[in-house]
């Protein structure tokens, strides 16, 4: 299921040819698909081990409903094992959230194509049922890129500093989701019994200087 690669990040972007995903790498063209697990022990230079995709995985989203997404095309075959010896991210995922039981699993729609391969691990590996994905939209700046550091004051950290309690951003965020009526203190724990997933917006959540003044 897996073989040996040697190609660099550099190789593969200097390879691709079609467009992909926003937040996706280009696809994988298959550069070294053809050795075999035993080609290894003949690689003199670091190498990592990507596993084969041979097959698309659908799935039912929590949120979104039936995603359709064939890995084939987003991403092709993946890193399961860096060239630095270390687990790479989807499997080392993939095992972590199997060994600790995890059911659910909520996380930004950007990671979305990362389902699909997740889901090929959890049946390569022949683990216990992979748990249920939630898929939401972003929190992205003004100028529509998913928040970070370099959105400044928009960051947790500063408004934290700024001394904004966290009941006040917890209120703000079960606002924009629709949960409650006005833009107010709230404990996640008050939160639980009006929590609802139809009615959190489909679309990304800009973060506007009008808006973060909500907060502040």
């Amino acid at each position: 299921m897996v073989y040996p690669c040697t190609c660099t990040r550099t190789d593969i972007a200097n390879a691709a040819s079609a467009p992909h995903m926003e937040h996706e790498a280009p696809a994988y063209p298959g550069t070294c698909a053809s050795r075999s697990v035993a080609d290894a022990a003949t690689i003199d230079r670091p190498f990592a081990w990507r596993f084969r995709v041979r097959e698309s995985m659908d799935f039912v989203d929590g949120f979104l409903g039936e995603v359709s997404i064939d890995p084939r095309v987003i991403g092709g075959d993946f890193v399961v094992w860096k060239a630095v010896d270390t687990p790479a991210y989807q499997l080392a995922v993939v095992v972590d959230d199997a060994a600790m039981n995890v059911t659910e699993v909520v996380r930004g729609d950007d990671l979305l194509p990362s389902t699909p391969r997740q889901l090929l691990l959890y049946r390569a590996l022949k683990l216990l049922s992979p748990p249920k994905y939630y898929h939401v939209p972003l929190v992205r700046g003004p100028d529509g890129k998913r928040l970070a550091k370099r959105h400044g004051e928009a960051r947790l950290a500063p408004l934290r500093h700024a001394g904004v309690k966290v009941e006040t951003i917890v209120g703000f965020l079960a606002w924009t989701c629709g949960w409650i009526d006005l833009c107010e203190p709230i404990t996640a724990r008050e939160l639980l019994p009006i929590f609802k997933w139809d009615s959190i917006p489909k679309r990304d959540l800009v973060l506007t200087p009008e808006l973060l003044q909500a907060v502040s």
